[in-house]
C-alpha cells in the first residue's frame, strides 16, 4: 500500500516539473510576425470586385 502512494506521488512531481519546463521553455520563445503587405497589395485584397 506504501509502495503506491510513494509510486503516485513520485509520478506527480515527476509530471509537475516536466510541465513547469515546458511552460518555462514557451515564455522563453520569441514569437514573430510576417510583415504586413504594402498599402497598395492590402487594398486590392479588400475589393478583390474592382
Amino acid at each position: 500500500m506504501i509502495f503506491w502512494i510513494v509510486a503516485g506521488i513520485l509520478i506527480t512531481g515527476i509530471v509537475l516539473a516536466l510541465s513547469l519546463v515546458t511552460t518555462s521553455k514557451a515564455y522563453d520563445f520569441q514569437h514573430r510576425i510576417d510583415p504586413p503587405p504594402p498599402p497598395s497589395r492590402q487594398i486590392e485584397e479588400e475589393r478583390p470586385d474592382q
